[in-house]
C-alpha cells in the first residue's frame, strides 16, 4: 500500500521531503483509525457485556471498581497495546518517526497504568469503608500517600521514556533535592506521621465529638484525610483543621462519654452562708411531713436524740449535736437524685460541700444522666436544678446572688 501510495505522489512530481510528509500524516491517521475501532469496540464490550455482568452480580466488590471506572481504564491497554505493534508497521520506511510515536505511546501507556491503579486504590477505599473495621481503623491517609507515590513513580518513568534516559538516574537527582522535595511535601509528610499517630493509637475516629480550642473547633468529625480532618461544627459550620495541628494542640474526645454509661452533670448551687443556722422545732416538724426526708428524719432524729441522752452531764449547747437546715437540704437533694430514673446510679454520685468562697457556700452535685443526647441532657439537668431552686425556701436557706434591679429599690431597703 505504501509502495503504491509513493508512486502516485512521485508521479504526480511532489518532492521528497513532502513525499515522506504525506506518509507519516497517512499513517498517523491510519494509527487514529485503528485506535478509534479498538476504543468502539472496548466500550461495545463494556456496555453490552461485562457492564451488566457486574450490575447482576451478587457481590459488591465489582460495583466499587466499577464506579471508579477500573474496568473501563483495564479495557483500554488492549487498544494502546494494539496502536504500539501497528506503529512498527505503518512507520516502517520512517524509523524517526517510529521511535517518537512508540516513545509517545509508551508514555501513555504508563500514564493509562497509574490511572488503573489509581482506580484501584479508590475502589479498594469504597470496599473498606463499606466494613466494620473503617470507623476504628481508617486507610483513607495511607490510600492517599500510596496514590501520590504512585504518579511521582509515574511521572518519573514518563520523562525517563521522552528523554530516553534510566528512570534510576532521574531518581538519583531527585534524590540530591532532598531538601526542596521535604519543602514541597512538607505537609504531606506531617499529615502522613499524624494520621499514622492518630489512627494507630485510636486518637480519632468519624463521628467522634471533639473539641479544639485552639481552632474554635467542637462537634462531629466527617472526614479524616491525609492532610486534614473535617468537623461540623454544633452550628453547623465547618472547621478544617490540619492532622498535625490535633497532635501538636491537643483537642479533647467526647468518645469516653459516649461509650460510657452516662452524661456528667457538674454544677454547683451557691447558697448565702447567712441563711444557714440549726433547725428549730417548727422547721424539724415541717421538713419530717417531707415524703423523701421522711426515712432519713426518723433515723437522724433517733440517733441525735441518743447521743445527746448520754450528754446529760454536760448539757452546753456546744456538747449537743443539731441538725442543721444544709445538712437536711444535702440529705434531701441525695434522695431525689436517687429517685430520679433519669440518673445513672452506677456511675459517680456524689453530692458534695466545696471551699466557702465570696459568692457563698457552693453545694455542688456530681452525677451521671442516663441520656447522652445533648438536648435531653440539658433538660434533664434544667429539671434537676429547677426543682433544687424552686424548694430551697423551704429549708429556710437562701441562694447567693449578687444585689441589683428591684434588690436596690428604695421602697424595699427601707
Amino acid at each position: 500500500m505504501y509502495s503504491s501510495l509513493n508512486s502516485w505522489l512521485q508521479g504526480q512530481g511532489l518532492p521528497p521531503t513532502l513525499i515522506q510528509s504525506i506518509e507519516g500524516i497517512f499513517s498517523v491517521a491510519i494509527l487514529a483509525l485503528i485506535a478509534l475501532i479498538a476504543i468502539v469496540i472496548t466500550n461495545f464490550f463494556w456496555e453490552r457485556v461485562l457492564a451488566r455482568l457486574i450490575t447482576h452480580s451478587p457481590t459488591k466488590w465489582d460495583d466499587a471498581f466499577a464506579q471508579t471506572h477500573f474496568f473501563r481504564r483495564l479495557l483500554l491497554l488492549p487498544a494502546l497495546l494494539l496502536c504500539y505493534i501497528s506503529a512498527g508497521i505503518l512507520f516502517l520506511n520512517n524509523p524517526l518517526s517510529l521511535l517518537w510515536t512508540r516513545r509517545f505511546l509508551l508514555a501513555l501507556l504508563v500514564m493509562l497504568l497509574i490511572r488503573t491503579f489509581d482506580a484501584a486504590i479508590q475502589a479498594v477505599n469504597k470496599i473498606y469503608d463499606g466494613s466494620q473495621f473503617a470507623k476504628t481503623r481508617p486507610i483513607r491517609s495511607y490510600l492517599s500517600v500510596l496514590r501520590i507515590l504512585c504518579y511521582i513513580m509515574g511521572g518519573i518513568f514518563i520523562i525517563s521514556i521522552i528523554a530516553n534516559k534510566s528512570p534510576w538516574g532521574i531518581i538519583s537527582v531527585f534524590g540530591g533535592l532532598t531538601a526542596v522535595l521535604l519543602l514541597i511535601f512538607k505537609d504531606s509528610i506531617l499529615g502522613f506521621v499524624a494520621n499514622l499517630q492518630l489512627t494507630s493509637n485510636d486518637m480519632v475516629r468519624e463521628g467522634d465529638w471533639i473539641e479544639v480550642p485552639k481552632f474554635n473547633a467542637d462537634g462531629d468529625v466527617i472526614d479524616i484525610s491525609l492532610h486534614t480532618v473535617k468537623i461540623q461544627n454544633w452550628d453547623k459550620t465547618i472547621s478544617t483543621i490540619p492532622s498535625y495541628a490535633l497532635i501538636t494542640d491537643g483537642f479533647k474526645n467526647w468518645r469516653g462519654m459516649a461509650e460510657s454509661g452516662g452524661r456528667r452533670i457538674k454544677r454547683a448551687i451557691y447558697l448565702d452562708m447567712n441563711s444557714i443556722h440549726f433547725c428549730s422545732k417548727e422547721l424539724l416538724t415541717h421538713l419530717e411531713q417531707i415524703k423523701l426526708l421522711s426515712q432519713y428524719m426518723i433515723k437522724k432524729t433517733g440517733e441525735i436524740n441518743d447521743f445527746n441522752m448520754q450528754q446529760q452531764d454536760a448539757p452546753l449547747p456546744g456538747n449537743l449535736r443539731q441538725q442543721t437546715n444544709i445538712g437536711i437540704f444535702r440529705a434531701y437533694v441525695e434522695n431525689y437524685l436517687q429517685a430520679n430514673d433519669q440518673i445513672n446510679k452506677e456511675l459517680t454520685f456524689l453530692v458534695r460541700q466545696l471551699s466557702p468562697t465570696a459568692q457563698g457556700l457552693p453545694l455542688e452535685i456530681y452525677v451521671f444522666s442516663k441520656d447522652k443526647v445533648w438536648a435531653n441532657y440539658e433538660a434533664i439537668q434544667a429539671d434537676i436544678f429547677d426543682h433544687l431552686l424552686a424548694i430551697i425556701p423551704e429549708f429556710e436557706l437562701r441562694v447567693f446572688q449578687y444585689p441589683s434591679g428591684s434588690d436596690l429599690h428604695p421602697s424595699l431597703l427601707s
